[in-house]
């Protein structure tokens, strides 16, 4: 049986959306979903239109924004997020986002065999166990990686 990778990430953007550095990172994010879409790679793209924003998402004060995706695997994820316009956003991140608040990370990923487990509640319980255990095979990061198995997995 297969298994995909999921990947919640949590920011927070340092102007309001009209603001013209929000409306360049909402355009900069459609092109590199776009890239996303047309790698193949990319499995299911979550929508949160019409969901409260969970805890963990709205202490702060910029506006948060929460992505949710399912990927082919993790390899295909982590080549992904560092090439591309992807790597570019992350360079510039700073222009946009807030740094994350200590021990908030911004980013979780865990594996799933099915796409229909993926879900904005399933994510935000990985992201909670994540914060509160660091990386198990539950819930990782890229530096503290597992396998579907279980087994750790080093990234490069």
């Amino acid at each position: 049986m297969m298994a995909f990778v999921a990947i919640y990430t949590v920011g927070r953007l340092r102007q309001p959306y009209e603001h013209p550095a929000s409306r360049e990172f909402f355009e900069v994010g459609y092109k590199i979903m776009r890239q996303a879409s047309m790698s193949g790679r990319l499995i299911k793209e979550f929508t949160h239109d019409g969901l409260s924003f969970p805890k963990e998402a709205v202490n702060g004060e910029g506006s948060p924004i929460l992505t949710l995706t399912v990927w082919e695997s993790l390899q295909s994820l982590y080549r992904f997020t560092y090439s591309g316009k992807h790597k570019q956003a992350l360079r510039d991140r700073n222009r946009w986002m807030d740094p994350p608040q200590e021990k908030q990370p911004n980013y979780v990923v865990w594996w799933t065999e099915t796409v229909k487990d993926v879900s904005w509640e399933e994510a935000s319980k990985r992201y909670n166990y994540y914060m509160q255990h660091g990386s198990t095979p539950f819930a990782f990061d890229y530096t503290h990686a597992f396998d579907e198995t279980g087994a750790p997995f080093l990234l490069n």
